[in-house]
């Protein structure tokens, strides 16, 4: 299970007493800048109180409203929200066994692994549930992550030729597993070519190059958390800024890995080397999600 606490660096939170974490919990349920109520369960309303405390991003405390309509906090968690429609394949949401609380599952070929992601808007989607509105295929769903620990890295050199034919690799690729994926042979003897050939060309540069210059770009499964990730990406676009509580110096980078980009969220003192365009972000990611229901509608 994920420490949330521990994220609260990430958002410019670096080092809180619980005297003073739970001040802050209480100034979020006080005034918030968003509040979602669901009626989760017959005569149970579950509520998420938002406060921002940066660039989209804030803590989120969760609980239920008892029926003399006073609410008890059950949980927290610090957000990230990223931006623009990361992806719009099929979505499988579950409920955390411990606590009101969602994960969701979404399978993109870009990716090539199932990626699991602490969903955000579990409030809407449980109002959506009710109405049944939901339909899981071909969801648009905004990814982002926070990340504890990172580094910066120095692009690989390319010419704009080898950037197209990687892009034109990667599209076929990606047509060759959806058609592997519906039980096409020939699509799943030619992955498997593929395979033996990039590994042949990785065991003949790896003894003279370092690993970074023949892969530029990974998004893998890190540790026994299912939704923590290692990921390495080109950085597109980045900002920083400061927390209004505290003052602390957050990056928020957008970074583009195995052609899907989405935001990541890092506190500049976990942060190695200086984020600027064309640089690689190499780090450790709790990956959050966001279901665009009105994107959907």
């Amino acid at each position: 299970m994920i420490d949330l606490h521990s994220y609260l660096k990430t958002i410019g939170f670096s080092s809180l007493s619980k005297a003073e974490l739970n001040e802050i919990l209480e100034e979020v349920v006080k005034n918030y800048d968003e509040k979602y109520v669901a009626e989760s369960h017959p005569e149970h309303l579950y509520a998420e109180f938002s406060k921002n405390y940066g660039c989209d991003c804030g803590i989120t405390v969760c609980g239920e409203y008892d029926e003399e309509n006073q609410f008890h906090m059950e949980y927290y968690y610090p957000f990230f929200r990223g931006t623009g429609i990361t992806t719009q394949e099929s979505v499988i949401v579950e409920k955390h066994a411990d606590k009101e609380s969602y994960a969701g599952a979404c399978d993109d070929l870009r990716i090539g692994v199932t990626m699991i992601f602490y969903l955000q808007n579990c409030t809407e989607y449980v109002s959506e549930m009710q109405k049944n509105n939901f339909d899981q295929n071909h969801m648009p769903l905004t990814l982002s992550g926070l990340a504890k620990e990172g580094k910066i890295l120095l692009p690989v050199k390319k010419d704009q030729k080898q950037v197209a034919k990687e892009k034109e690799l990667a599209k076929n690729r990606s047509t060759l597993i959806a058609a592997a994926r519906n039980g096409d042979e020939a699509a799943m003897e030619n992955l498997t070519m593929d395979d033996i050939d990039t590994y042949s060309m990785i065991s003949r540069r790896i003894v003279k190059e370092d690993v970074f210059t023949i892969v530029d770009s990974y998004f893998m499964p890190y540790g026994i958390e299912c939704d923590k990730y290692n990921v390495m990406g080109e950085i597109i676009d980045c900002v920083d800024f400061r927390n209004i509580l505290t003052g602390e110096k957050i990056y928020q980078m957008t970074i583009e890995c195995n052609d899907m980009q989405f935001d990541i969220c890092i506190n500049e003192s976990d942060l190695l080397g200086e984020p600027k365009v064309g640089r690689r972000f190499k780090g450790i990611i709790w990956l959050q999600g966001q279901i665009q229901f009105c994107s959907y509608a």
